[in-house]
This record gives C-alpha cells, sequence and structure tokens, in this order.
C-alpha cells in the first residue's frame, strides 16, 4: 500500500491561505509587520511564503516561521519602546 504524501497539498492551502491575506486582510488592517519596519526586508507573511516555495519540509517550515513571529513580537517591543509615535501591533498576535 503506498504512503500518501500530503506535504505538496499542506504547502499548497498555506500559499493560497497567505496569498489570500496579503490580498484582502493585509491592505485593509491598518498596520505594517514590525519586523519588516525595524529591520527592512520582507514581512513575516513574505518570509513564511517564500519558505513555502522552497525546498524545506514543512516541519522545518513551521519551525523557521515560529521563530520568525517570535522575531517580530520583539521588533514590536523595540518599536513600541521607541516612541515612535504610532501603535504596534506585532504580526503575531497570539504568540
Amino acid at each position: 500500500m503506498p504512503i500518501l504524501n500530503f506535504e505538496p497539498l499542506a504547502k499548497t492551502i498555506a500559499i493560497n491561505s497567505i496569498n489570500g491575506y496579503q490580498q484582502y486582510i493585509s491592505p485593509v488592517k491598518g498596520f505594517s509587520c514590525p519586523h519588516r519596519l525595524l529591520h527592512g526586508g520582507d514581512s513575516c507573511s513574505n518570509f513564511v511564503k517564500k519558505i513555502l516555495l522552497s525546498e524545506q519540509s514543512l516541519i522545518e517550515t513551521v519551525k523557521l516561521s515560529r521563530q520568525r513571529l517570535q522575531n517580530c513580537a520583539t521588533a514590536s517591543k523595540t518599536l513600541a519602546s521607541s516612541n515612535c509615535g504610532f501603535i504596534v501591533i506585532p504580526c503575531c498576535l497570539p504568540l
């Protein structure tokens, strides 16, 4: 009996979910990714999408994504303490 590999389907669903978020939610949410604001480069959603499109396993993608969202939370705290004059919300509200 062949073993089914759901990883390609899971990655496709995740990428489509990120695309939907970027197209419909992100433009109207009213804030930007703190990690991108502080460090430049990709937002958290672009970062995760690039990993999903790479050859990384889904397990490794989850690990890297979790670390990035923790770094985003740290960036949010850094920006909030810098008296930048605006409200800073991390991408990872529950983390």
